[in-house]
């Protein structure tokens, strides 16, 4: 199947602003939210929540390319992903496509049945840390994980819930479409966080 050259959108129409609490000591800090590809939906006889879970399709792979062409040139140092294989998959071939090696953080796993939002943004804030601590000097993170996580971390980091929720437009009312990218910028220790969705991928498989 051939792949048409990715397309970058930028659906939003500018940087959205929240207070948060503070990550870390950095004066400058700049964090990507990445949701994985396209997975087999179809697979319902595998858990979703549960590693291995559903597979990417070819769609899936497409989409990670696209994403991988994106972070590249971003100074990542590398991804980190949640264990379960459709965001282990999309940080492969985003990785190999970005020259990026990727590392699994439990954290970043699927919402668990019975888990409370706050619990989630919490273990969230922990993997994002751990990302920012190991990659130093001021450098980005990127976290590849999965829709509902990424709202809780985007609370989490102060996004006020009526912003989130206009967001919920893509499948599943999740706030960012499959291999999608929300940029967090906190741009001093004190500031507030600014949010953009940053990367939308097209690709057409023929």
């Amino acid at each position: 199947m051939a792949l048409r050259e990715p397309r970058f959108l930028t659906p939003s129409p500018g940087p959205q602003t929240a207070k948060a609490g503070i990550i870390g000591r950095m004066s400058h800090t700049e964090v990507y939210l990445i949701r994985h590809a396209a997975p087999d939906w179809a697979r319902t006889d595998i858990p979703y929540h549960l590693p291995p879970g559903p597979p990417l399709t070819a769609q899936g792979e497409a989409e990670a390319r696209a994403l991988g062409h994106f972070l590249r040139g971003l100074a990542l140092p590398r991804l980190y992903c949640s264990p379960l294989e459709r965001t282990r998959r999309t940080a492969e071939i985003a990785g190999g496509a970005a020259g990026l090696h990727y590392q699994v953080l439990d954290e970043l796993i699927e919402w668990q049945p019975g888990e409370e939002t706050d619990a989630v943004g919490r273990r969230m804030e922990t993997a994002l840390q751990q990302a920012l601590s190991a990659g130093g000097n001021g450098r980005p993170a990127a976290l590849i994980t999965h829709g509902g996580p990424v709202g809780a971390l985007l609370l989490r980091l102060g996004m006020p819930e009526p912003v989130l929720e206009n967001w919920r437009k893509f499948d599943r009312r999740n706030p960012l479409p499959t291999a999608g990218a929300w940029r967090a910028v906190r741009p001093g220790q004190d500031a507030p966080w600014q949010f953009e969705l940053v990367f939308t991928p097209e690709v057409v498989l023929s």
